[in-house]
Formats: C-alpha cells, sequence, structure tokens
C-alpha cells in the first residue's frame, strides 16, 4: 500500500522538505453513471415502448441502448428505489412499504437499513462525485423537516448535493423543494413559466457544470428522479395543447394500437393477446360524450406531463453532448411501478378525495374541466387510461401482477454497447441495475462502509446481455409481495395471487403462468397443473424467508397510520416559535377526527397588519386560521366538497392578542367551532363534515400556499404582524388516538 509522501520537519522551513497532501482524483476513465427515474410511467407510455406521446429523448437513448421487455419492479415506489440504489430486496434493507410509515417490523422501517449501503456510497469511496436531484421518499417523511435527523437524506446516504423533493409526490407548479439539507424555494412562480421538470433538469446540468468547472475529469453519478406521471398530472398548456383531440379513439383502441406497435418493434412476441379489461374499467363506448370530455382532458393533461418532461429531459441530454460525455455515460432509465389508479373509477381532479374515501365521478370533474392540467387541479387520469398505460398487462401500480411489476427500462452507454437499437428479453429485477453498473466499473460492493458491516447483494448483473441477445437468463427467482399481494418468478414461470385486504392469506386463491409463453398473463394453467402451482407457492415462501417478509400485513396505513411511541405526530401539546420552517404532513399535529384548540399570539401596531396565521394545505384542502379585514377567520376545505369559514364576530384589537380556534368533537367526524378572541368566545359555527386525511402539504406558521386553502381566495398575504408563539392542545376523544387503533 502506497504510503502518503511524509515531510521532513526542521526548526525552520530553510532545513525542511515539504510534502503535500494528495489531492482526491476520481479513477479516469471510468464511466459516468445516470439513474433516470420515473414514477407511475406505464409499461407502454414511452414511444419507444408503445405510445404515441411524443417522448423522442426519453426514446434516443433507446437507439444508442438497448430496451429490456423483461424489467420488474416492486410495484410501488419507495420500495423499488430501495432495491434500485442498493441492489438488495426492499424488505431485506427495511422498505417493504412506503417510507411514510414506520409499520413495526424490521422489514417495514420506512427507511434504508445502513447495512444496505448505496450506489452513491459505494461510487463515492472510488472517487466519484455524487447528485441527487428530484424525487427522494427514502427517508421517514416525517423527518422531511428542517430538524432532522438527516442521516437518511440523499447527503446522509452519499450523495453530495441534493436538489428536490422528500415526499412521494408533489406539486409541479408549487414544489415543497428541499436543497441539500434545507429547504429551498422555487426560483420563478407558474406565471413566469415554472414547471419543476424543467428546474430539475436545469439543476442537474448546474450540478454536472460546476463539477466540470473544478474537477473536469471526475466522473459522477447522478440520480434523476423526476415527478412524471405521478399524480398530479400537470403540464404547460401548450404541452396539453398539442394533445388535444388526439385520444378522441378511447382507451380501448388505444389499447389495441399500442400493442400493435410493441409487437411491430419486437418489444413483444407476436402472438401476445391483450387480457380482459380490468375490473371497474368500462368500455369506451359506453361513455357520454360529456363523460368522454373529461376523460380525454385529463389523458391530455398526463401525455402533455410526460412529453413535457421528456423535452425538460432533453436538456441534459445536450449538456451531455455538448461536452462530450454522452458516449461515456451508463443512463438507465426506468419507471418505479405500473400506471396508478390512485382515485376511483372515472379520475379525479382532486386526490384528496380519494385519500378520504371520498366518493368521485365525471359529473364533480366536469366542473374543473379548464382547471385540468393546472395549478387549480391536483389530478389524476380515469382507470381506462391507466390499463392502456400498462398494454398488454394485468392491473396496475400496487398490484403483483404485470402491470404493477412490469415496468419500461432503458440502458444505454454507447462506448460500451456495440449493438445498440435492440430489444432484450431477459428478466430483469430493479435489484439487478447497481450489480450491473459495479461490473461494468470493475467495482465490487464494500463490504463495510463508514465502518457498518454490509449485507450480501442480492441482484444479479445483466451486463452479459448487452452483446448477447440470446443469452439465457442467469437470474432465476425473484419473490414479489405489496399490501399482501404476492407473486413470485422462477425460470420463466410465474405464480400470483391478488389479496383481498381482511381475507384469509393461506386460502386465498392462486394464478399460475408460463410468462415465456404468455406474456401478458391471459392463460391461467393453475387448475391444469396444480402440482407447478404447489412449487411455486412453496417456493415463494422458502424466498420470503430467506429476504425477511413476514409477516404478512395489508394494515391500512396509508388512512390510518400505525401508533409509534414517541413519533411527533403522536403528541398531545406542540408549541411552534416563529419563524419556523414547514412542518411536513407526517409530523403535524393529529388534529383530525378530535377535540383540539389552536391559539396564536400576535402583535399587531395598526389594523391592516393582516395575513396568514396557520396554514395546513392548500386549494384542495385543509384548514388555515387568517387575519382578514381586522378579524379573525378559520377555513376548513373537506377536499373542495365542503368550504366551511368561520369569521369573528367582532375586529381584532391592537397590540398582544390572543387568537383562538377552538373544535369540540360532538360526533364521528362532525363537530362545533368557535373562535376566541383574549378568551372571549367571538363566533362559532358547526362543522358537519370533517376528514381523516387533511392535506399532503406542509404546516405553515406566518404563510400561506400560494393557492391558499379557501379556493376563493386567489391570493394570502404573509402575516404582516408579529406571529409569537402558535399553540396545539390536543384532547383524547380522537378516532386516531392510540387505544382506538388496530395495533399490537
Amino acid at each position: 500500500m502506497t504510503q502518503d509522501p511524509q515531510p521532513l520537519i526542521g526548526r525552520t522551513h530553510h532545513e525542511s522538505t515539504r510534502a503535500y497532501a494528495p489531492i482526491p482524483t476520481g479513477p479516469a476513465g471510468q464511466p459516468n453513471v445516470i439513474y433516470v427515474v420515473l414514477d407511475d410511467v406505464g409499461y407502454a407510455d414511452l414511444g419507444c415502448f408503445g405510445s404515441s406521446i411524443d417522448t423522442r429523448n426519453f426514446d434516443s437513448l433507446a437507439d444508442r441502448g438497448l430496451r429490456y421487455s423483461n424489467f420488474h419492479t416492486t410495484t410501488l415506489c419507495s420500495p423499488t428505489r430501495a432495491c434500485l440504489l442498493t441492489g438488495r430486496n426492499h424488505h431485506s434493507v427495511g422498505m417493504r412499504y412506503l417510507a411514510n410509515a414506520d409499520m413495526g417490523w424490521p422489514s417495514g422501517r420506512g427507511a434504508i437499513d445502513h447495512k444496505a449501503g448505496t450506489l452513491a456510497e459505494m461510487l463515492r469511496m472510488q472517487g466519484y462525485a455524487t447528485y441527487a436531484v428530484g424525487k427522494w421518499h427514502l427517508a421517514p417523511t416525517e423527518q422531511a423537516n428542517a430538524a432532522g435527523p438527516f442521516d437518511q437524506w440523499p447527503l446522509g446516504r452519499g450523495f453530495d448535493r441534493f436538489y428536490g423533493f422528500m415526499n412521494g409526490g408533489t406539486d409541479q407548479y408549487y414544489p415543497e423543494l428541499f436543497e441539500d439539507n434545507h429547504s429551498a424555494t422555487p426560483p420563478a412562480s407558474p406565471e413566469e413559466g415554472y414547471h419543476l421538470s424543467d428546474d430539475l433538469a436545469d439543476k442537474a446540468v448546474r450540478f454536472m457544470s460546476d463539477k466540470m468547472a473544478i474537477w473536469p475529469d471526475k466522473p459522477f453519478f447522478l440520480y434523476l428522479c423526476y415527478g412524471a406521471g405521478h399524480f398530479p398530472h400537470q403540464a404547460p398548456k401548450e404541452a396539453m395543447e398539442r394533445y388535444r383531440g388526439a385520444f378522441t379513439h378511447g382507451w380501448d383502441e388505444e389499447r389495441t394500437l399500442r400493442l400493435a406497435k410493441q409487437k411491430a418493434t419486437g418489444l413483444v412476441p407476436e402472438g401476445t393477446e391483450l387480457p380482459p379489461a380490468n375490473p371497474g374499467v368500462r368500455a369506451w363506448e359506453e361513455l357520454s360524450a360529456e363523460e368522454r370530455e373529461v376523460a380525454e382532458r385529463m389523458q391530455e393533461a398526463y401525455a402533455g406531463f410526460l412529453d413535457h418532461t421528456d423535452k425538460s429531459f432533453g436538456r441534459v441530454l445536450d449538456f451531455l453532448d455538448r461536452t462530450g460525455q454522452r458516449d461515456n455515460t451508463i443512463i438507465v432509465l426506468i419507471s418505479d411501478n405500473g400506471a396508478s389508479i390512485d382515485c376511483d373509477p372515472d379520475g379525479t381532479t382532486n386526490v384528496l378525495r380519494w385519500f378520504k374515501k371520498i366518493p368521485d365521478d365525471y359529473a364533480v370533474s366536469a366542473q374543473q374541466l379548464e382547471d385540468i392540467g393546472g395549478p387549480r387541479s391536483f389530478g389524476n387520469y380515469p382507470w381506462g387510461w391507466a390499463q392502456a398505460s400498462n398494454t398488454p398487462l394485468k392491473l396496475y401500480k400496487s398490484f403483483t401482477h404485470g402491470g404493477g411489476v412490469r415496468d419500461p427500462m432503458i440502458v444505454s452507454w454507447p462506448a460500451g454497447m456495440e449493438q445498440q437499437g435492440e430489444v432484450r428479453s431477459q428478466f430483469t429485477h430493479a435489484t439487478d441495475i447497481t450489480p450491473t453498473v459495479l461490473e461494468i466499473c470493475g467495482m465490487q460492493a464494500p463490504e463495510t462502509i463508514k465502518g457498518v458491516p454490509q449485507m450480501p447483494v442480492h441482484g444479479e448483473s445483466f451486463a452479459y446481455s448487452f452483446d448477447a441477445p440470446d443469452a439465457e437468463t442467469r437470474k432465476t427467482t425473484q419473490y414479489f409481495e405489496m399490501y399482501g399481494h404476492r407473486s413470485i418468478w422462477h425460470q420463466g414461470w410465474k405464480a400470483v395471487t391478488r389479496h383481498e385486504s381482511g381475507t384469509d392469506f393461506e386460502t386465498e386463491a392462486w394464478e399460475l403462468y408460463h410468462l415465456d409463453e404468455d406474456f401478458s398473463e391471459t392463460r391461467d394453467l393453475s387448475e391444469e397443473m396444480p402440482a407447478k402451482l404447489t412449487e411455486l407457492k412453496e417456493r415463494w415462501w422458502a424466498e420470503a424467508g430467506r429476504y425477511g417478509v413476514m409477516p404478512l400485513d395489508d394494515s391500512d396505513v396509508l388512512f390510518r397510520p400505525p401508533y409509534r411511541p414517541g413519533a411527533p405526530r403522536w403528541r398531545t401539546a406542540y408549541s411552534f416559535y416563529p419563524p419556523i420552517s414547514t412542518i411536513p404532513p407526517e409530523a403535524a399535529p393529529m388534529t383530525q377526527d378530535c377535540s383540539h384548540r389552536i391559539t396564536v399570539t400576535v402583535e399587531r401596531d395598526r389594523p391592516d397588519m393582516e395575513g396568514a396565521l396557520v396554514c395546513f394545505g392548500n386549494c384542495h384542502g385543509g384548514y388555515a386560521l387568517d387575519i382578514c379585514d381586522n378579524r379573525l377567520v378559520y377555513v376548513y376545505n373537506a377536499a373542495g366538497t365542503q368550504v366551511v369559514r368561520l369569521v369573528s364576530d367582532r375586529e381584532l384589537p391592537m397590540g398582544r392578542s390572543e387568537l383562538c380556534f377552538e373544535f369540540e368533537k360532538t360526533g364521528t367526524l362532525e363537530g362545533r367551532g368557535r373562535l376566541l378572541i383574549d378568551g372571549e368566545e367571538a363566533g362559532a359555527c358547526l362543522f358537519p363534515k370533517t376528514l381523516l386525511r387533511l392535506s399532503l402539504s406542509p404546516l405553515r406558521f406566518g404563510s400561506s400556499h400560494p393557492e391558499p386553502v379557501d379556493p376563493a381566495q386567489r391570493k394570502r398575504p404573509d402575516f404582516q404582524g408579529r406571529l409569537l408563539q402558535v399553540d396545539y392542545a390536543l384532547g383524547d376523544d380522537g378516532g386516531l388516538k392510540p387505544d382506538t387503533l388496530d395495533v399490537d
């Protein structure tokens, strides 16, 4: 091992010899690495995977690389990203579900165990510069705040720089942004042409450009994760206009068109059939003209969103070309799972209604037709379009059938791939990508990282397939599990079950498919080959034991979060001392369905010192406490279905005041609210409908979301006085209090 040069130290510098500390440099000649992760983009949504959506920049990767027709994910975002970055199975590293919840099991901590190092940690040890841009969603979301802890943030997991958002999704016009370990503000407004996809691409280019200015020979790893096509489907008007009228033929014909293109380009076998329509999807011809108009507009928003994101990615490719780095850059593009049905079958203009289990349909969405895709829409498309996105596969995101776990992947490395523009059909999984990159770079996963012993890498490199289109798949087995849905792939065969929450895991029916001959899972062989099915089911249990899957858990943690002692959200008293950064929803006081009091202490010198005091949410749902026209105003927005405004019956005094909103629960999800000014009642009203899931936006003090909770307000100024303190006191009668929850 080479020793660093040692200086000769004398009494003065005249009799001493200098020796300088070595400057670390990156491994010369090693390729750059870029992971591009799309969100909820179905198997057939890219142009080169079957759609008519203009994704020319994403498609160009296939022209100078390879499409993988048999790539698989975990069927959900956080787990897939955990597999992608570590090369290990998601249950083993602690990410069985989303980062939004610790489920109480080692497999479900909502974070990646430090025994499973990320590719960023591995490559940085080898001298790479490392950057994360876009969606993270790999740290417990209650930790997405200014107080941390930060060990599961990007900078705590091997990245030098970070710019993006911490939760599963965000508004594309008004995103909740972070830079490195602190919150950040979007550089422009929607009126000035801002869209998050552009911002992410520009920041990625800036990071790469800054590196080149100082360390031009140092290779880099860029983890670039767009919001497209996760809800909300939002796109610039001109992007949506490009698709006006493009989908009048409907989703049934769209499936047929996409399958034909997939066959023509060799992506799927010629004999591939479309499975029957998924449950809940109506035939296009059954929709009325009014319903079709809404459905088309929602698909136009989705297509515009993906198209615009592709064009923003073009800026990244242009930079690589302009700086001569494209050829020796490995670019892996994937979607983290299949297309989403995070809404009712007819789609929605406000996904919060689905979170709150409020029925939604075309008639409701038609009232916001012109808002679809814009800042006042928080939408997701109908199930029929999600089905078309997943052509020719069954079901969707969250399920372990093909529509959930089989997704697009493109690998491009012009300098290292002799055969380009082709399709590879070897079975691959998200766990296999990082081992492939390590093999290409001539590296092995380290045995320890920062003193922490590392678990073995579970994935299998598929670098062998680059120049061997007909090579046998080297991977033999892969299990899947989500929400109790289970499947297993083994040497070309697949067994799969669709679990119904609350039913017996032992007695539910399984299906059997020979995927090597039945790409789209249309011929269930379970009755014909019971012995084969039994073999695969037993193999699933063996794999589940090997990778820490148990216990199977179908708890409704999305709507009823499990109680975790010591977590911020389960406190009953809070005191906030502004100025303070925003509080993520998972750490905000749980005022829903319980008696509570919010007390705000202010100082004002003039009646015109008004504005937002407390804001939890935006025009799509939430609550706010404001001073408007020198009166105290409380607004409760029930996902846009009902807005209650309570205004004080008198004006506010000058000087120091205690302003209070008090809610008394009178029944399940209902109660009586009143305002108090310096302890005296100043107005009251009934709240006939409150909700368990209030908002996906953070809690703010002294400022409002740019689209205020009160949809009648187009603008709500920051508070002009002095906001001294905000106190929350929660009662013990809550529907979400720990002793009423189904926890062990």
